[in-house]
């Protein structure tokens, strides 16, 4: 249960660790280390070259700026969980956060970590999907933006190169009056999520829903945004029937199947929580007393 040597790297500004990305090969970059540290002890990573990126301060940023929400991609998840600006603008990524893992874990994790590891139950990425977030990444061949629809590639496998990192990320929070909701289910608190599904839905002054978003994790490789429920109940009065169509939607898709559940399992999961998530973000914009 010990590493594979490795050689190690402390950069202490994004040029100098742009500069060691584009000099070494098999490298792996370390955040938070909770998932990082023990896939090295377990040796189901072996690199040549562990590059630290905890002491770059240009990593560490959370702002609101031009109206987006700027995160640097070291920022802690237990950071985010206490930010009195996340609270306020994006308060279902709060309600996520209480389900990553364990009070300890998000003391060290990392929004970066999470996005850049990928794993497929990971609360992070949902909610990433669920405000069309951008992510920033950097390289010697320079930077570029990724809309998180491209950023999962396959299982486990962000857009990035070997020699680039993910430096942050922005979202734009929803200006309008809305409610929100995050709802997974899990074995135990802490455990990954078998499925997990956010919301967000704003209604108009008549009281049908004016837009909506719902994004699921668990159920495939990368978070999937259930668009065509989201177009569906555009303009329509919310109601226990609205409600059963989105789920059933979300029952239709085409769901993992592992050592843990069954797809059908995980169908029906979707089915169930997209409903009771999609109606309590109703109940908290103001539209779910009928429903």
């Amino acid at each position: 249960m010990k590493p594979a040597p490795f050689a190690y790297h402390d950069p202490r500004t994004l040029d100098d660790l742009v500069g060691i990305l584009g000099q070494v090969e098999n490298a792996k970059l370390l955040a938070g280390g909770q998932s990082l540290m023990p896939m090295l002890n377990m040796r189901y990573v072996i690199p040549d070259h562990v590059v630290d990126l905890n002491r770059i301060p240009e990593l560490s940023h959370l702002a609101e700026s031009d109206g987006l929400i700027e995160i640097g991609a070291t920022v802690r998840q237990a950071a985010l969980e206490r930010s009195a600006l996340i609270a306020a603008r994006c308060p279902v990524m709060q309600e996520a956060l209480g389900c990553v893992g364990h009070f300890q874990t998000r003391n060290r994790g990392t929004i970066g970590g999470s996005l850049s590891h990928l794993d497929p139950a990971a609360e992070l990425p949902g909610i990433a999907a669920l405000y069309d977030a951008t992510l920033h990444v950097a390289g010697p061949r320079g930077r570029r933006d990724v809309a998180f629809a491209d950023w999962g590639l396959s299982y486990m496998t962000p857009n990035l190169a070997p020699d680039e990192a993910l430096i942050g990320l922005s979202l734009t929070p929803w200006r309008e009056p809305h409610g929100a909701a995050f709802l997974e289910f899990a074995r135990r608190h802490g455990d990954f999520a078998i499925v997990g599904v956010a919301c967000l839905v704003a209604l108009d002054g008549a009281g049908c829903v004016q837009r909506a978003a719902i994004s699921l994790v668990g159920v495939d490789v990368k978070p999937v945004r259930l668009r065509a429920a989201e177009v569906a109940i555009a303009g329509v009065a919310p109601s226990a029937e609205v409600l059963a169509e989105v789920a059933a939607m979300a029952r239709r898709l085409d769901c993992l199947s592992d050592t843990h559940v069954s797809a059908a399992y995980r169908q029906r999961l979707a089915a169930t929580l997209t409903r009771r998530a999609l109606a309590l973000a109703l109940a908290r914009a103001g539209g779910g007393h009928d429903v």
